[in-house]
């Protein structure tokens, strides 16, 4: 049997925002959107280490183009921080997951056999 809804019930789920996939939150800082609580915070955390003077030149939503040999573009990573870490003296390339997907999987693969860049994930 089919339930029916009046057109106003109907109006007003419609319009209620919908949750997101994994369940995250988008939060802004400073001006900038975050897509989750946990990649904001880690953000905020680099914020201070950079004001210590252990961390320099936080980008963010780098871009990685993802080149086969022959030149053709396989796909592009887009990181969410990357940053120079004067404590360990290395450039790190870092993602703020919750849950990896199989497409994020491939292409920090992709990253590390291609670019030679190991993307860190933090949970």
């Amino acid at each position: 049997m089919t339930d029916h809804i009046s057109a106003e019930q109907y109006r007003k789920e419609a319009t209620k925002p919908k949750r997101s996939k994994y369940r995250n939150v988008p939060t802004v800082i400073d001006n900038i959107r975050f897509a989750s609580k946990r990649e904001a915070a880690y953000y905020q955390e680099l914020k201070l280490r950079e004001k210590a003077g252990e961390v320099y030149e936080i980008e963010l939503q780098r871009r990685y183009a993802l080149t086969a040999p022959n030149g053709m573009l396989l796909a592009t990573y887009i990181a969410d921080m990357v940053f120079y870490d004067a404590v360990q003296r290395k450039t790190r390339v870092v993602d703020v997951k919750g849950k990896s997907t199989d497409m994020f999987i491939l292409k920090r693969k992709m990253m590390r056999g291609l670019l030679g860049i190991e993307v860190e994930v933090v949970k």
